[in-house]
């Protein structure tokens, strides 16, 4: 069996057509994709209404009991068990690992379980896969060592695949929240100067801002939370700051604090953050643009030279060869 399932994947008409069949899929997914595109604000919404409502009983229950309430959640299932039992908490977490998830978008008990799991299942997986694989199915002229390299270097790939994939999401995250950051201050400062507290100012922000970027009215959302039900008001805006990671974001946070405990005009404040945060948006953007011509360099010379002189040169080699 397994030398009729190497024949096939060795045969270059089945490997031709399979990826003719991956690319036309490829192509009916991307042309559907905006008819199968959720409503990312609303769920993103409602993931803040129940983060809400959980900070909402975490701190009535520590009311009512005096104590210190544990954020652990007693939850069964292979996953926690598993990361329980081999106690990859300690052996593979730590406050960076927690602060990266929050900064994703991932607040939950049941993340961390998730991400530790797959730290330690992927590898195993990419590890067998990647072996059956090298050795079994393919015809790889290599020694049996260069073999056991390629397999070692795809295992620990996969261990730290998870970390890569929290990556590309806080810089997703990061992009749209810093895009929609300026915009934000404006209205927080029209909110704040029109004579609204600050929990109003940033429960309309975030309904205004939402169409522009889920992840930053769902941040303001969770502000708006822990600002009502926090005992100090700097820890809501500090963990505001620690969810989103930007400088712009953190500097806010710092002038509102400081308003906070010294009484100092918010709304002067917000207008000069507000008009360094636009700046500093036009000096990316203009960075990024004057990025473009080396940029642009190479594909010109790969692309756009052969074509162009083909197109010069085309007739007169045609009419050389006629002669």
């Amino acid at each position: 069996m397994i030398s009729d399932l190497a024949e096939i994947v060795s045969n270059p008409q089945t490997m031709i057509a399979i990826f003719t069949a991956v690319a036309v899929f490829a192509t009916i997914l991307t042309l559907a994709s905006p008819f199968l595109q959720r409503d990312e604000l609303t769920n993103r919404m409602k993931t803040a209404a129940l983060e809400r409502d959980k900070i909402r009983a975490r701190e009535r229950a520590r009311l009512a009991t005096a104590k210190s309430v544990t954020l652990r959640e007693e939850s069964g299932g292979l996953v926690t068990s598993l990361v329980n039992k081999l106690n990859l908490r300690k052996a593979l977490a730590d406050e960076k690992t927690f602060q990266n998830l929050k900064m994703a978008g991932y607040r939950r008990q049941s993340h961390i379980y998730v991400f530790l799991f797959f730290r330690v299942v992927l590898p195993i997986v990419m590890l067998i896969g990647a072996a059956i694989y090298v050795f079994a199915i393919s015809d790889m002229d290599r020694t049996f060592m260069m073999k056991l390299l390629i397999v070692l270097v795809i295992g620990y790939a996969g261990f730290y695949a998870p970390n890569i994939y929290i990556s590309n999401i806080i810089s997703k995250r990061q992009l749209s929240i810093r895009r929609a950051w300026p915009d934000a201050l404006d209205l927080m400062l029209i909110c704040v100067e029109s004579g609204m507290s600050i929990e109003a100012a940033l429960g309309k922000v975030s309904q205004e801002i939402g169409i522009q970027s889920p992840q930053l009215a769902e941040e303001l959302v969770l502000t708006t939370a822990e600002l009502s039900y926090l005992q100090e008001r700097r820890d809501a805006y500090q963990n505001l700051a620690d969810r989103t990671g930007l400088d712009g974001v953190k500097s806010v946070c710092m002038a509102l604090i400081q308003a906070e405990r010294y009484g100092t005009p918010l709304g002067t404040a917000l207008r000069v953050l507000s008009e360094e945060n636009r700046a500093m948006r036009m000096s990316e953007a203009e960075k990024k643009a004057a990025s473009l011509p080396p940029k642009l360099t190479v594909p010109m010379i790969i692309f756009f030279l052969p074509v162009l002189f083909a197109i010069i040169m085309g007739p007169a080699m045609i009419q050389v060869m006629a002669l």
